[in-house]
Parts: C-alpha cells; structure tokens; sequence
C-alpha cells in the first residue's frame, strides 16, 4: 500500500489542505492519504486555538466524501507528537510492506532537519513537499523528497483564525467546517457577520 501522511495542526483545516492532499493522491497514485491533526506539535509554541477533538471533527468533515483521504487520530495521546514515533505507530499498524509518503508544506519541511530522531523519519518515509510561496528548503542528507508544486499554498490557518476571531467568514474554509465553527462556537464567541 502506497500511504499518505499528512500532518499538521488544521486549526482549522482548510481548503488549500485538501487540495493539496487530493494533489498528492493524484499525482503519486496513493492508495490512501491520511490527515492526522498534532495533538501538541513539537515546533509550535502557541497552543492551538481548538481543542483537538475539535480539530480532528474539522478534518472529517473537510474529507468526508472523498474516497483517497481519510482523517486519522494515531496522534490522540498525551504528550507532544513526535512524527517519528507516529510513524512508528503506523508502521505496526499497516505492516512493513506500506510506502510512507509524508506530505508536507515546504515552510514546514524547512525544520525537517532538527526533529527528533531526524534520520530515523529519514529512512521510515519519503516525502512529498507542498510549495509555499515565499519558502524555500534545502533537502537535509538522506531524506527522499518529491515536489509538489501544482498546488499553491497560499491560505493560512492563523489568517483564518484571525478572522474568525472578528466575526469574519473566511472563504477558504469547506463549508462544512465553517458551519462547524459557527455551531460550536470556536475561535470567536460572537457569530459571523452577514452582510446586508
């Protein structure tokens, strides 16, 4: 089985995200790609705006429907998330015959080199690297890395955050999260602004 690994804090999750796993899917036939939110993302010192219940609930809902992606809650734990210990939970799981593909946006890959166990996620996984406008990588010493550059990555969660948190309805969300976000009340305790 060819696997997918998409991590990140999807807070929230947006529509560049899923474009860019349904790219990746594409473009280097994955059987599966799985979404998987941080529980405590070891390289982000601000704690997430949502919960990550929260957070994995946005994600199933943004892929519902979508036969190539999946969210996946391996990372439901107390604890920071370590991508090499989560690729060894999935390595357990799905056996040593699974191709690991990590998808990953090139400002985030730019760290690859200084996380834990580095060379060890090196050889468990390829990687396949999501343009960002306005960031660059170099490709660290046994690391495996595929360019995706048919999508531009150009939305950001903290900008959505930012809006959200004034009441404003980003339009980069599916709707399916934004009606979440409203129901619940996350980001904001004030509704979105209609206007008239």
């Amino acid at each position: 089985m060819r696997l997918g690994l998409y991590g990140g804090t999807f807070d929230p999750i947006h529509n560049a995200h899923v474009a860019v796993a349904e790219a990746a899917a594409q473009m280097f036939t994955l059987d599966l790609v799985l979404l998987i939110p941080n529980r405590i993302p070891p390289h982000k010192h601000e704690a997430t705006g949502a919960s990550f219940e929260d957070r994995l609930r946005m994600v199933e809902l943004a892929v519902a429907g979508r036969s190539k992606l999946t969210a996946c809650d391996i990372e439901r734990h107390e604890g920071k998330s370590y991508t090499i210990e989560t690729l060894e939970s999935l390595r357990a799981i799905h056996g040593p015959s699974a191709q690991f593909y990590f998808v990953i946006g090139a400002d985030a890959f730019a760290e690859a080199g200084t996380w834990h166990r580095a060379e060890e996620v090196f050889r468990m996984t390829e990687f396949i690297v999501a343009a960002r406008p306005g960031y660059g990588f170099e490709i660290p010493k046994g690391a495996v890395v595929h360019r995706l550059d048919s999508v531009r990555f150009v939305e950001s969660s903290t900008a959505m955050r930012a809006m959200l948190a004034v009441g404003e309805r980003p339009v980069g969300l599916p709707s399916s999260v934004a009606e979440y976000i409203e129901k619940v009340g996350l980001y904001s305790q004030r509704g979105f602004v209609t206007s008239t």
